[in-house]
């Protein structure tokens, strides 16, 4: 029962505790208002903002395992499925990876899997990438209207896509890289911390290499983080796995601690021109909050080929929803009907378990 009464589940209890509160006064404040004239009632309002703390809850919990960040999980499925404006989609999404990656950050650096000095020297960099992409989106989003809002759509579904096919071939060099020549510069940084691997049950200490070109990659993905409000944890993990050969699992961990420490410099432009709806935005705070931190204590326990094809999946769905809403807007296709949607997204969650199924066996 101490257990309970300690950091972090106290803080979870204190938590839950007041969201029970919160949503039972809304429910009896919707319940009892008067629907105005063609107005969404009470109740409506209260359920939606109810279903959007569940659907955040489940974002976080399997973006932070896939080190991710809830952003990038929340926009492309917002801009894809909704007719939500695109601004406010991108503001709440870079929230909701700030929030994820904040949350998970305990966990990960008590148990040493996050690398806080890559962590520390990475941050800058992708602070000041991801404000000036942040100014990107506003400026697109005031003079390019539907066919810019197109653009952005088609162009974020081939990134996402690109990436999962990286992410196929790569296989297990990408879980476990090896370095064959360590560079100077990247030596004299002694970035390099070795970790307990709960999986393997055994201390892995790894080699890094090629800091200096981590460091202007990151920078990129800031500009593509702020831009497109997804957190940009998808790009952050191969930079650091591909480039600094960092391990997939630490990469992941990693990457939520970047997500809280510079998101949040992301998030000004888009609070200055209005982009954030406090009532919309908060129940995906909460879940995120929640979801985040059992995210993070599940990552450390399980297996790096898991994380993988986690990410697979949610690459392939969500370029899916991107291309086909992004060429619906530039009048290339017509509507997407739901069914084609579900199939697609049956068939994706069929291939990923027997991807990881398969994966466990041969281990």
């Amino acid at each position: 029962m101490s257990k309970f009464l300690r950091s972090p589940w106290l803080e979870v209890n204190v938590m839950l505790f007041v969201l029970i509160l919160s949503y039972a006064g809304l429910a009896l404040i919707g319940w009892g208002a008067e629907t105005p004239p063609g107005g969404m009632s009470g109740s409506a309002i209260f359920g939606y903002l109810l279903g959007f703390f569940f659907l955040s809850f489940a974002i976080a919990l399997v973006a932070v395992i896939g080190g991710i960040g809830g952003g990038v999980l929340f926009t492309p499925f917002m801009l894809a499925f909704t007719s939500v404006d695109s601004l406010i989609i991108r503001a709440t999404g870079l929230i909701v990876a700030m929030f994820s990656g904040l949350v998970s950050t305990g966990p990960f650096t008590k148990r040493g899997l996050a690398n806080i000095r890559i962590c520390i020297f990475l941050a800058a960099a992708y602070g000041v990438g991801a404000f000036s992409g942040a100014q990107g989106a506003i400026y697109v989003a005031k003079h390019l209207g539907e066919t810019g809002e197109g653009i952005v759509r088609l162009a974020l579904g081939l990134i996402l896509f690109s990436l999962a096919i990286y992410f196929i071939v790569g296989g297990k060099k990408i879980e476990w890289p090896e370095v064959k020549h360590e560079d100077d510069f990247t030596k004299r940084l002694q970035l390099a911390q070795p970790y307990y691997e709960e999986s393997l049950q055994k201390v892995i200490d790894y080699p890094l290499t090629r800091a200096k070109l981590a460091l202007v990659a990151i920078v990129g993905v800031g500009l593509l983080s702020g831009f497109f409000g997804l957190g940009a944890g998808w790009a952050i993990v191969p930079a650091q796995n591909v480039i600094m050969a960092v391990p997939l699992k630490v990469a992941a961990a990693n990457s939520g601690v970047l997500l809280g420490m510079g998101d949040c410099i992301a998030v000004w432009p888009y609070l200055l021109v209005g982009a954030i709806i406090p009532l919309f935005a908060a129940p995906w705070l909460v879940g995120q909050v929640l979801g985040g931190l059992l995210g993070a204590l599940i990552l450390i326990r399980v297996k790096a080929g898991f994380v993988r094809f986690l990410l697979i999946g949610f690459m392939l769905f969500a370029c899916f929803g991107l291309l086909t809403k992004g060429m619906g807007m530039l009048g290339v296709i017509g509507k997407v009907p739901i069914w084609i949607n579900g199939a697609v997204f049956l068939a994706i969650i069929a291939w990923v378990t027997r991807a990881i199924l398969k994966h466990l066996k041969s281990e």
